[in-house]
């Protein structure tokens, strides 16, 4: 459940930059800790927002044998490539664990290589 939860997301929401879907999501108590940094609902939400409105693009690949899945909670590996008009794709590892409430994303761990917040495709993200 969690997992076809969290891919089903990944489609409605990022690859298409979607960010009125994060309602449909996450939970309103959310909390993103990605690389070390904290984010409330209001922020990931804001900042969704923001990088949606540019050109980005984002493409997914999910490793297969890296699912780890109970009732209410996920752990996976995947890798997100981004890419923006005139700059060369950008492919970032990401290995994370989600919690969910009520069959929304309630906490998010994430680590990512590169540090998806320091690449130019996110500079108006507002985490810097």
């Amino acid at each position: 459940m969690a997992i076809d939860k969290l891919r089903e997301m990944f489609s409605v929401m990022v690859v298409a930059k979607n960010a009125d879907a994060v309602p449909r999501y996450y939970h309103p108590d959310f909390e993103l800790v990605t690389n070390g940094a904290t984010q409330t609902y209001a922020e990931f939400d804001r900042g969704h927002r923001t990088v949606y409105a540019t050109e980005i693009t984002y493409d997914l690949e999910y490793d297969e044998d890296a699912w780890v899945e109970a009732t209410d909670r996920v752990a996976g590996r995947m890798w997100i490539t981004t890419a923006r008009p005139n700059e060369s794709p950008t492919r970032i590892e990401v290995l994370f664990i989600a919690t969910f409430v009520d069959g929304l994303i309630h906490r998010l761990w994430e680590l990512t290589w590169p540090d998806w917040s320091q690449l130019g495709a996110f500079e108006t993200y507002g985490n810097r």
